[in-house]
């Protein structure tokens, strides 16, 4: 027997055995989902909005409006909730909002929103878990 150990999985491993392919693909490689394909576009209960890579707390429905745009929309969130970045991909540039806990990307946020803070978190469905209690 030898007395070297497996190496412990990498973190990309871990995601990819946590994670379903689709939210792999959102969450750990910058995807989008198909607009209003996503489970929570039209979804309308109480309750709070969680990552769904790592469950941190992200949206409260109080503050989730009917945008149009096809992916459930925010215009507020507590700023140590998430992050934003710098998205030039695709030959845009718009700014990417990611989980403050795990990294994972989420949407992005446009300056389009409703009063009181003119936000639109554009986030993906795929990329959220629903809880009402």
């Amino acid at each position: 027997m030898s007395n070297e150990s497996a190496e412990p999985p990498s973190a990309d491993e871990e995601w990819r055995d946590r994670l379903s392919d689709e939210e792999y693909r959102i969450l750990r490689e910058a995807g989008t989902e198909p607009a209003f394909s996503g489970e929570y576009v039209d979804h309308k209960e109480d309750g709070t909005y969680a990552c769904a890579g790592c469950g941190a707390e992200l949206f409260d429905s109080e503050t989730k409006f009917e945008s149009g745009c096809g992916w459930p929309s925010f215009y507020d969130t507590d700023s140590d909730r998430v992050e934003t970045r710098l998205d030039t991909s695709h030959g845009m540039r718009r700014t990417e909002v990611v989980c403050a806990n795990c990294g994972g990307h989420l949407g992005h946020v446009f300056d389009d929103g409703p009063e009181p803070t003119g936000k639109r978190y554009c986030i993906n469905s795929v990329a959220l878990e629903f809880d009402d209690e």
